[in-house]
């Protein structure tokens, strides 16, 4: 039954999956953000969820936060804990998740790839049209599990690339204002300079359009869209993939840092060795497929067609070898036996849901090496168990932290299937 107390003292005992300090409380566990383990906090209770009062006891880890909208803003869960504690939670979300599904393989060591920052973020913006005066906007990121705008001046996890995103976000929401349409801004900084694109505007009549175009010139975006429909592209923007240089669709998936990009991209590298034909399942624009493709043959599945083609584009170029391509979803119709059976090495980084029925036909397959990268940990692990429970031996696990002070987490899981054994002729 849950029960609704104020002041209730709890002993926090460790970090969730979400930066959430646990303890147990007189009914169950409570989960109260922003507290750390080994605090004795006041926290006001309600069930399962706790709001931090007072901290009695801080943590000799606890450290300040660096950015005035910490535990405001829900971009960032853990921004008081210090290294190397931060580094063994986050390295703790990936051990836990595999000891859930049964996996028993050792952990390397968290990398760090904030490196610059976020190369990309999703600002929302909001309409008060009760304003006596105007329509008043606010331009920022979600409050933690709550559906208010939290509007922000500056965000220090972004790199410096993204510098004009957050302006340029106030300049476009005060256009839509008269809309009143709750609106999304994505940003992403591109070697051409800030892409953006808007999702929930609707249709865009030829008066606004042409405004938008104007502030688009104002700012010097290389491109701004409308949910995929370029309104003025004034630089083509493009992304440096290892030798190869790719034109991205609007809004189209990226890594979030260039560190972890390339943390990334050198793992899989590593992991694929002298592998001649290799599948790039879930292949996106090309983070993997159009730095493999300069020394092998490299076979790319994506249900995005747009960015599947734009990933064909930037493989005919010199030094890369041209990809193939095919548009395929995946979800519903993985690559199976003799499909897999072609290719030495097989990719796949699919989105958080995980890729279960395409590591099943894997666990299935004859495929030497299989590489698995995840932004999730437990559907990372499920579908590792998968493999392993296929014949594939784990190789190495690595955990990226590209996602700084999120509950979010890189892996890299390199998986081997030892070739069957010969049968020896019987003399006689």
């Amino acid at each position: 039954m849950n029960t609704s107390s104020l002041h209730t003292r709890l002993r926090i005992s460790r970090l969730g999956q979400r930066g959430e300090g646990i303890a147990q409380g007189e009914d169950g566990l409570v989960f109260t953000p922003y507290a750390l383990p080994g605090e004795l906090i006041v926290a006001d209770v309600d069930g399962e969820r706790g709001v931090l009062a007072e901290i009695l006891e801080p943590s000799p880890d606890r450290i300040a936060a660096f950015c005035p909208h910490f535990s405001i803003c829900g971009g960032c869960a853990v921004q008081t804990l210090a290294h190397p504690a931060y580094a063994i939670w986050k390295h703790s979300l990936v051990t836990a998740a595999l000891e859930h599904a049964r996996v028993d393989a050792k952990v390397d060591d968290l990398i760090d790839a904030h490196g610059a920052g976020r190369r990309r973020a999703t600002f929302h913006a909001r309409f008060d049209r009760n304003a006596t005066v105007r329509v008043e906007t606010t331009v920022g990121f979600m409050r933690g599990r709550a559906h208010e705008i939290i509007a922000i001046d500056a965000c220090p996890i972004l790199s410096p690339d993204m510098a004009g995103a957050l302006p340029a976000a106030r300049r476009i929401a005060d256009a839509l204002a008269d809309h009143g349409k709750p609106l999304d801004i994505i940003a992403t900084a591109t070697t051409e300079g800030l892409d953006i694109d808007l999702h929930g505007a609707g249709k865009i009549d030829a008066v606004l359009r042409q405004s938008l175009i104007r502030i688009a010139g104002d700012l010097d975006l290389a491109r701004l869209s409308n949910h995929g429909d370029i309104l003025i592209e004034r630089r083509a923007p493009t992304l440096e993939m290892g030798i190869a240089r790719v034109a991205p669709p609007p809004g189209s998936f990226l890594q979030a840092t260039v560190a972890g990009e390339e943390a990334l991209a050198r793992l899989v590298s590593e992991a694929i060795g002298k592998a001649k034909r290799v599948a790039d399942l879930f292949a996106g624009i090309g983070t993997f497929a159009l730095r493999l493709a300069t020394n092998r043959d490299v076979f790319a599945a994506e249900s995005d067609a747009a960015a599947l083609a734009a990933l064909a584009r930037a493989s005919h170029r010199p030094g890369v070898r041209a990809v193939k391509t095919e548009v395929r979803d995946l979800f519903r119709r993985p690559l199976l036996g003799g499909e897999l059976d072609a290719f030495d090495a097989v990719v796949f980084d699919p989105p958080r849901a995980g890729a279960e029925g395409q590591a099943r036909a894997l666990a299935q397959s004859k495929v030497p090496t299989v590489v698995a990268v995840s932004c999730s940990a437990q559907t990372f692990a499920r579908d590792a168990a998968l493999l392993v429970a296929g014949g594939y031996k784990v190789d190495r696990i690595t955990p990226i932290d590209q996602f700084r002070h999120s509950p979010h987490v890189e892996i890299v899981g390199v998986f081997r299937k030892p070739a069957p054994k010969k049968r020896g002729r019987l003399l006689g």
